[in-house]
Order: structure tokens, then C-alpha cells, then sequence
């Protein structure tokens, strides 16, 4: 009953007009930008944050940051199955039966199959984060600084673990990040740190605007580089619903998905990218004629669709139940909530009941939103698919601009973007991965405050963290975690694993 009267509560909330109104631009927006090839979620979340800063409620903020979230994420599918380039990293495995479906005349019934598999996924991911998140934050009201230390580093070993490519460098990254989260003030001593002299670091980073030059400009650089070379299925839609063959076929690898999803989305550093390549594997070890994927297999496209959808809203509980982002999106949702004064944690629930169950009512109604809004627009997104890029992205660079200087009304927020795009570019020439380099920067400030708080409580006795048998346990998992990952054989696997995803 409980349960009911909160969801009452959300959907009472995330009705309301204003809501409805700024949840419907934030999966619009997100989608629009969502399609465009090689800009996925992140970027689209970094480029579209300043929207939110001068929203006066703090819950239609949210709300349209979600909206743009998994708006951006069914955008990269629809990129994946008619041109085959995946918007967004999750979507790389729909490349492979998705656009093989559209170049066999079936392109309707793989866009049609995605938005149904991501809505289910959508619907179930939301009743569970409404069943899990009390529950959650009972526990996470008995952690204490040192508990909330520990988990953070755990939090960050897992993301190094799961990080694309060499783990040395992922480490260096996360090391940068931590470091970059100590530019600005020391909160008690009051000393500048790292800032040169520069009165506008004593603030510390502008957070959108680190994040806008590595993932926004640096992903922009990246694509300007390479040659447009489209095909784009401008006259091939065609019939959009799956045939009942079809529809059989897509209904056990949707529920699998979607079971999968739900729980890797949990897990730090997991999320949509690890749910969806997870959920392709399980589809074809089951099916009785693999030599179909890759060829245009529709479970192909259903199970890791709705992996990817389900697990980038559970993503949504460890953040908003424990304050802990567990990938780099969700780090940035973090910073839009601290913008907005909002303290990320258990807290949420009890003080701000309506932000709580607002957000996530809110995120049914985004995911009905898609798939109503969506397949009648496939024509609009097509048309935009055929527009040069030389023309697309000017145009989002001075949008991007505007968006960082409105945060203060500070050009020097515009300029901090150069050197961080800068960055972003030779990041990907090195292949270094920069999302747990937000982590690390997000949280840096966090895991600070924490251990001084930890440490103060144990009067400067480092034992505490191992004293204390939770936050022992976290401590164990993540050495445990790093120790796996330079094993020989797990290495070689791991390496295998990236192989085939980047092919």
C-alpha cells in the first residue's frame, strides 16, 4: 500500500503541466541530438545541463535531465539501425542485426521492436526502482563517513574495471579526475588549492564546463575528422509493425533483457553499455540457429535494447539512494542536482518526497512519450540524418557556448571548454576512456569530505576504514576487483571482450 500512495504521489507530481511540458522537451531534445551519430547521452546531458539552471523547481529540472537521458539513448538505436553508426555506445551491438534488418527491407520492424522492448524495459526498471529504493535507503541511512569513503572507492575500482581498454590507463584517468576535484577552495582551512592565481578557480571547475569540452566539443573534433559516408534508409521504413512471427521471436529476449538490465544497471560501472553487450552474448548462446546473428536476427535487436533501457534506469537507484553515481551520466546528474541544491543520498526520499517520486513516475511517462512520439517521427529524424554535419555542428558549438556561459554569465567558463576539448580529442587519439575521469572529478569532492569527516570521528586513527566491518567489506571488493582484473587470463579475456565490441 505504501508503495502505492508514493507512486500516487510521483504520478500526482509528474502530471502536473509544467512537468509534462519539460519532460516531453528533455526526451525530445535528447532524442533530436541523440540521433545525430557519435553524440550519445553524455554529451547530449553536458550540452543540454544549462537548460536547467534557471529552472526555479529543482524536480522539473530533474525531470527533463531524465527526459533527456533515455530520449538520447533511444535516439543512438535509431542511428544504429538505419545508418550503422551507433549513437551511443549501447547501441553498437544493434548495429549488427538492426542495420543488417533495414538493408533486408525490414527497418520498420526492428525501429518498431526497440521501442516496444525499451518501453517494457522502461516500465519494469521503474516499478523496480519504486520497490528498491526505500528498502535502500534504510540501509544507506546506517552508512557513516567511512562507509561512504569506502564505497565510493569500490564505485571507482569498478568503473576502472569496466573502463574500455588498458586499465593502467583508466587508473590514470580516475587519478586525474581526483585531482582535478581539489582545484578551488579547501573547505577547512579556507586556502586556495591549484588555482594559479586565477581568482575563477578558487570556486573550483566549472563543472559543465569540463564536462562540455571532453564529451561535447572533444566528441565533435573526433567526428569532424572522419568522412561522411552515410546510407541512410530515407525510402525503406516502410511497414513499422513487426509481423506476429516476429513479435514471438522478440518476447523472451525483451523479459531476459530486461532481467538483466535491471540488475547489471545496479552495479557500479555498469549501466546500458555492459547490459546490452551482456544480453546480445545470452541471446546467441541460447538460440538453437546462431549463425542468424549478425544477419538481421531480430532478438538480436529486442534483447539488448531492452537490456540497455533497463539498465540505464536502474543506474537511476545506487544515485538517487545512496547519492553515488555509478557512471559517468550519472555523475552529471549528481552535479545538476547540487546545483539545484539538492544533496544526492537517502535524505532525497524523506526531505523531498516529491522530487523523489516525481522523478521516477516521470520516468514512465518519458518512455510512453518515446514510443508515441517516436515511430510517427522516424520520417523527421531520417531527414535529419541526411543533413551535413559541416551545417549540424556550428550550429550545436554556439549553442553548446551559450548553454556554458549561462551557467555564471563567465566567459572564462567558455574558455575552460578549449583546453578540455583539447583534452577530450587526444583522449580518444590515445584511446583513453574519459568517463571515469568524471567519476573521479564528481566524486573527488565527495570521497574529501568524507574522509576528513571519517577522520575526524576516529580522532586521525586510518583503522577506522577497516575497523568497521561494512566498510572493510567494500574495501575487500574493490582490492578484490583490482586484483581480478591483472590476473593473466581475466586480462586476456577482458581484452577479447573489448576486441569484439569495437569491431
Amino acid at each position: 500500500m505504501e508503495l502505492l500512495d508514493n507512486l500516487a504521489l510521483g504520478f500526482g507530481t509528474a502530471l502536473s503541466l509544467e512537468n509534462v511540458f519539460y519532460c516531453f522537451v528533455g526526451v525530445l531534445f535528447g532524442t533530436l541530438i541523440g540521433v545525430l551519430p557519435g553524440i550519445g547521452p553524455l554529451a547530449t546531458i553536458a550540452m543540454l545541463l544549462p537548460i536547467t539552471y534557471k529552472m526555479s523547481d529543482p524536480t522539473t529540472a530533474l525531470i527533463m535531465l531524465a527526459g533527456i537521458y533515455y530520449g538520447a539513448q533511444y535516439g543512438g538505436s535509431t542511428t544504429a539501425i538505419l545508418v550503422n553508426l551507433p549513437g551511443e555506445t549501447s547501441s553498437v551491438v544493434t548495429t549488427l542485426d538492426g542495420y543488417q534488418m533495414a538493408r533486408n527491407g525490414r527497418p520498420g520492424p526492428a525501429l518498431a521492436i526497440a521501442a516496444i522492448g525499451s518501453f517494457f524495459a522502461g516500465t519494469v526498471a521503474t516499478i523496480m526502482i519504486a520497490a528498491a529504493a526505500p528498502p535502500m535507503s534504510e540501509i544507506a541511512f546506517k552508512f557513516g563517513p567511512a562507509e561512504y569513503f569506502s564505497l565510493m572507492v569500490m564505485g571507482l575500482i569498478a568503473a576502472v574495471v569496466l573502463a574500455h581498454g588498458s586499465v593502467v590507463k583508466a587508473l590514470g584517468m580516475v587519478v586525474f579526475g581526483l585531482l582535478l576535484g581539489m582545484i578551488g577552495t579547501d573547505v577547512n582551512s579556507g586556502v586556495a588549492r591549484f588555482s594559479f592565481d586565477i581568482p575563477e578557480l578558487t570556486d573550483g571547475l566549472n563543472f559543465t564546463a569540463v564536462a562540455m569540452g571532453i564529451f561535447g566539443f572533444g566528441e565533435i573534433i573526433s567526428n569532424l575528422e572522419q568522412r561522411e559516408n552515410r546510407e541512410v534508409f530515407t525510402k525503406k521504413v516502410g511497414r513499422l509493425l513487426p509481423s506476429m512471427a516476429e513479435f514471438k521471436a522478440s518476447i523472451a529476449p525483451i523479459i531476459r533483457g530486461t532481467a538483466l538490465g535491471s540488475f547489471l544497471g545496479v552495479l557500479p560501472g555498469g549501466g546500458a553499455v555492459l547490459s546490452s553487450f551482456t544480453s546480445y552474448a545470452i541471446e546467441k548462446k541460447l538460440s538453437k540457429t546462431p549463425e542468424r546473428f549478425g544477419k538481421g536476427a531480430i532478438e538480436g535487436v529486442a534483447g539488448p535494447e531492452a537490456a540497455n533501457n533497463a539498465g540505464a534506469q536502474a543506474s537511476f537507484i545506487p544515485m538517487l539512494t545512496l547519492g553515488i553515481p555509478t557512471n559517468a551520466v550519472m555523475a552529471l546528474m549528481v552535479a545538476g542536482m547540487m546545483i539545484h541544491n539538492i544533496q544526492p543520498g537517502p535524505q532525497v526520499m524523506t526531505s523531498n518526497p516529491t522530487l523523489f517520486w516525481g522523478l521516477i513516475a516521470s520516468m514512465w511517462i518519458g518512455n510512453a512519450m518515446l514510443v508515441v512520439l517516436n515511430l510517427p517521427l522516424i520520417g523527421i529524424w531520417i531527414k535529419l540524418l541526411t543533413v551535413p554535419y559541416r551545417i549540424l555542428y556550428p550550429a550545436i558549438l554556439l549553442f553548446c557556448c551559450v548553454g556554458v556561459y549561462s551557467v555564471n554569465n563567465n566567459v572564462f567558463d567558455v574558455f575552460i571548454t578549449i583546453p578540455f576539448a583539447i583534452l577530450g580529442y587526444v583522449f580518444r587519439k590515445f584511446s583513453c576512456e574519459p568517463a571515469p575521469l568524471l567519476l573521479g572529478l564528481v566524486l573527488g569532492q565527495l570521497m574529501e569530505e568524507y574522509l576528513r569527516r571519517a577522520m575526524t570521528i576516529s580522532r586521525g586513527d586510518w583503522s577506522i576504514f577497516v575497523t568497521r566491518p561494512l566498510s572493510l567489506t567494500l574495501l575487500l571488493i574493490a582490492a578484490v576487483l583490482l586484483v581480478i582484473v591483472f590476473l593473466p587470463a581475466i586480462a586476456k579475456k577482458r581484452d577479447e571482450a573489448f576486441a569484439e565490441e569495437a569491431d
